[in-house]
């Protein structure tokens, strides 16, 4: 899935190390979409897309995620895990789109002379 907008929070990064020894790190960022009813959406980058997808506050991005839902202690948790970050791209979907450029009659191809039957009796059976 991907979703556009600007980062408008960064998060520290968190880190430690696993249960199985391996240290592992994770930085949270907010997105705002530019769309007429913007929504924010927390995502995180996880270990080694911490360094490869530096993302600053202001920045116009395209996140690449997936939704991961896990249950523990009878609740259900959600993450949002980004897995791509591209960034200067163009406004999200639902963003204004400039006007059109102006069209004159020459842009069209020309309609045929006549789509009557021969016969020019109507002989359609409905």
């Amino acid at each position: 899935m991907e979703i556009s907008g600007k980062i408008i929070a960064a998060l520290p990064e968190q880190g430690g190390t696993s249960r199985t020894g391996n240290p592992w790190k994770k930085r949270e960022y907010v997105l705002e979409t530019q769309e007429t009813y913007p929504r924010k959406v927390a995502f995180s980058l996880f270990g080694d897309r911490v360094d490869q997808y530096p993302v600053a506050i202001g920045e116009t991005v395209t996140v690449s995620f997936d939704i991961e839902s896990r249950e523990y202690n009878g609740r259900w948790y959600t993450d949002i895990r980004a897995w791509k970050v591209d960034k200067g791209v163009q406004p999200a979907a639902g963003a204004p789109l400039p006007p059109p450029a102006s069209v004159s009659p020459a842009d069209f191809p020309a309609a045929p002379a006549d789509l009557t039957p021969a016969g020019g009796a109507d002989d359609l059976p409905f």
